[in-house]
Formats: C-alpha cells, sequence, structure tokens
C-alpha cells in the first residue's frame, strides 16, 4: 500500500471512530429514561459520570467486536446498566428502542464500509 492509499485509509477510519463515538452519546444524551437517572442523580452524586462511562463501554465494545453485536447482548447491557449503575429498573420498552437504534447505527457503519 503506497502512502497516499494508507492516508486515505486512516483517515476513513478516524472518520468512523468519530462518527460512531458521537451516534452513541448523540443517541444516549435523547434517551429520556437514562436523562432522568442523570438528572435526579439516581446512580449518585457522580450519575453524569457514569452515563460518560457506559458510552465509552458502548464505544468500545462496538469497536472490539469483530461482527455486529445482537440486539440482544445490548438490550442485557442497558438494563443491567441501568440497575445496577443507576438504580432503575426500566420497563418502558425504551431499552429495546435504544438497542434497535445502536444496532441500526453500527449496522449502517459496516454497510459504509464495506461500500
Amino acid at each position: 500500500m503506497d502512502c497516499k492509499n494508507r492516508n486515505y485509509s486512516e483517515r476513513a477510519e478516524t472518520n468512523h471512530t468519530i462518527l460512531l463515538q458521537k451516534s452513541i452519546i448523540l443517541l444516549l444524551s435523547r434517551w429520556c429514561a437514562l436523562q432522568m437517572a442523570i438528572e435526579n442523580q439516581w446512580g449518585g452524586s457522580d450519575s453524569l459520570q457514569k452515563s460518560h462511562q457506559l458510552a465509552a463501554d458502548l464505544f468500545s465494545w462496538f469497536s472490539k467486536s469483530k461482527a455486529l453485536v445482537p440486539v440482544e447482548d445490548l438490550e442485557n447491557l442497558l438494563h443491567e446498566c441501568m440497575l445496577l449503575t443507576f438504580n432503575t429498573k426500566i420497563e418502558d420498552g425504551s431499552i429495546e428502542q435504544e438497542s434497535g437504534s445502536l444496532s441500526a447505527i453500527t449496522l449502517a457503519m459496516e454497510v459504509r464500509n464495506l461500500s
């Protein structure tokens, strides 16, 4: 691979990384249940930091995964995080909705990378 192609590949990888990070952060920032948990400090005074850690954990999981992460695994992760980190049991269907959205984002990015 020559230098020009390597630079393009590195830029594309960087753009993909930034887009994935921003997508996760945006999705979590619009999730009402999580935002209520942060606002009301259901996870303690460091609830905001805990939400940032959730975003970082999701990014890391997606980045390291060689295949698409199953929606059920995302649902389990979000249920566990909300229960253990924010002392909140979510039963409004939003976890399933957020998991589906996260899965759709990663699928769209994967398709984009292949083209």
